[in-house]
């Protein structure tokens, strides 16, 4: 079975668009068309179902989804397995990684590392954190640095890397801002931003309201912690932001029992051979992070 048919196969699956999957793979729409076509000719069965632009798994396509993702991602552990054989650091290594990690905490490990291994080419891909460990989880990339989940799915090892202390913050201008020290349910009397529901930012200062039985009036949600950094400057609520984002536009608040912080480290899949390059990759990180 020729692995570039599964690849389209494997990509239109997943974009649900044929120009979509051509766009990814960097190909014509219709060579895309043209390898699922072949693929359903060797299968002797329609894998995909066509009505107008709408691109839906057939029954038989949805039993070949997860063979196929099988397929592919053993020959790619192959692939690594035979490499690192030469001991040589090259090749690509596919690395998620969260905007605000990127910025913040990456770069001097990432000078080293370029400098020290000339011959890999990162693929750095900006992702939430739980998105990057949503891919890691399913073999899309090798590795990533990120906010660490509170819990860990059993094929995910993780690494912590770096302590992320978190401050409560208000305006300047905030009736709290002047406080000597002020309670959780104190700050539940105000509007609150908070990171979106589903990130593990979010899960770590909601356990910490729910230890204290107090219910936080979150007024709004987002992922971008400088867009959170933004809302509490011109105060319209107040937040939690790692203590490195913490300048002049905002006040930290002393909070009696909320010294709160976050892990921050790397993950990869137990059943994925890493790479010579990501294991150099983690060791910097260990080492130097």
């Amino acid at each position: 079975m020729d692995t570039a048919n599964l690849t389209a196969f494997l990509a239109v699956a997943k974009s649900g668009s044929f120009s979509q999957a051509a766009e990814a793979l960097h190909l014509t729409q219709p060579a895309v068309s043209k390898r699922i076509a072949a693929l359903e000719q060797q299968l002797a069965t329609r894998l995909f179902d066509r009505i107008g632009r709408h691109v839906s798994l057939t029954e038989a396509g949805r039993a070949l989804l997860p063979r196929a993702t099988l397929v592919l991602q053993t020959l790619d552990d192959t692939r690594r397995a035979l490499s690192n054989l030469s001991s040589q650091v090259q090749g690509r290594l596919v690395l998620g990684t969260s905007h605000h990690i990127g910025l913040h905490r990456l770069p001097p490990v990432l000078r080293r590392y370029t400098s020290t291994y000339p011959d890999v080419a990162l693929d750095i891909r900006f992702l939430d954190s739980e998105v990057a460990y949503d891919q890691v989880l399913h073999g899309d990339i090798e590795l990533a640095v990120i906010t660490l989940a509170p819990t860990l799915d059993e094929p995910v090892v993780a690494r912590h890397i770096w302590d992320d202390p978190l401050d409560f913050v208000v305006s300047p201008e905030h009736p709290l801002a002047d406080s000597g020290s002020v309670t959780l349910r104190q700050l539940g009397e105000y509007p609150a931003v908070f990171p979106g529901p589903s990130t593990f930012t979010h899960r770590v200062v909601s356990r910490l309201f729910q230890r204290e039985g107090v219910t936080p009036q979150i007024s709004m949600t987002t992922n971008y912690l400088e867009t959170i950094k933004m809302m509490v400057s011109i105060g319209l609520a107040w937040s939690v932001l790692p203590r490195t984002m913490v300048d002049e536009q905002v006040k930290p608040v002393a909070v009696s029992n909320g010294e709160i912080s976050r892990q921050l480290g790397c993950i990869w899949h137990s059943g994925r051979t890493l790479s010579n390059a990501g294991r150099a990759l983690v060791e910097l990180l260990q080492t130097d992070g």
